[in-house]
């Protein structure tokens, strides 16, 4: 049961979610803003983002959207620095944007073009965000980044090799980056989902939607014989940007209704 906020954990903080137009990072968002948080919304669905942010403004939270292509350097760099030059600083970020593919194949017969577009976007995309994130928690003092991983960024994901091996590439850069700045009052971690209820799955590479079979197979690989919900994973990495869990950095958390267990 996903938690219900009614706490002001991010009263005056700056947080940024990257792909929040949708899914968790939609969730995440909303979160923040529902704590107190002054909340930079982007997605490379402009539309999507503004659609957030009016949802945002309506409940009296601070907020502003902003479209950025996370495959692109200069975008995120651009959102960073328009975050600062908005609100003074950046206190969390959520680096939810990811692609799933559009392709199942066997490693061997894998296109390389949809393996660069993925890699592009979920891992160097991950990277620049996560650089640029540091940079500026560095010279204000610290922070706390959350990354959205994947359960293949723990095991494999058979007929999805650009998935797995992006989502692996996730994980050790939190890991990384959670080593290099664990003195300077920074903690990265990352989250890492199974069949999640957002659009980038039920419509999707597998289009569980409209696959019953599909959804019900999803299902069945977690141990609660459901499927997760956005806010679920938005109450997790919304812990993990707290001073409730001020002791825990570098760890990949799944969130998998026991699939794992």
């Amino acid at each position: 049961m996903a938690i219900t906020n009614i706490m002001k954990r991010f009263q005056n903080k700056v947080c940024f979610v990257t792909g929040a137009g949708s899914g968790i990072g939609k969730a995440t968002a909303l979160s923040f803003g529902r704590e107190g948080g002054k909340v930079v919304v982007t997605d490379i669905n402009e539309a999507a983002a503004q659609a957030v942010v009016a949802e945002l403004l309506a409940s009296g939270a601070e907020a502003i959207a902003l479209k950025v292509d996370i495959s692109k350097r200069t975008d995120v760099e651009s959102a960073v620095k328009t975050t600062v030059e908005t609100f003074g600083r950046l206190d969390c970020a959520v680096n939810s944007a990811g692609i799933a593919g559009t392709v199942s194949l066997p490693t061997h017969e894998y296109p390389e073009e949809n393996w660069l577009q993925m890699m592009n976007i979920n891992l160097t995309g991950t990277w620049y965000c996560v650089k640029a994130e540091l940079t500026q928690m560095l010279a204000q003092g610290g922070g706390n980044i959350v990354n959205i991983a994947s359960a293949a960024g723990l095991v494999g994901q058979p007929t999805n090799v650009p998935y797995a091996a992006s989502k692996h590439g996730v994980v050790g850069i939190t890991k990384t980056a959670a080593i290099e700045y664990a003195t300077q009052n920074i903690r990265v971690n990352a989250i890492c989902p199974t069949a999640i209820e957002t659009p980038m799955l039920m419509e999707g590479r597998r289009k569980l939607a409209h696959n019953p079979e599909a959804l019900e197979q999803a299902k069945n690989l977690q141990r609660m014989k459901r499927m997760g919900q956005p806010q679920e994973v938005a109450d997790v990495a919304l812990w993990l940007c707290s001073d409730e869990s001020s002791f825990i950095t570098g760890h990949a958390m799944a969130v998998d209704g026991g699939a794992f267990a």
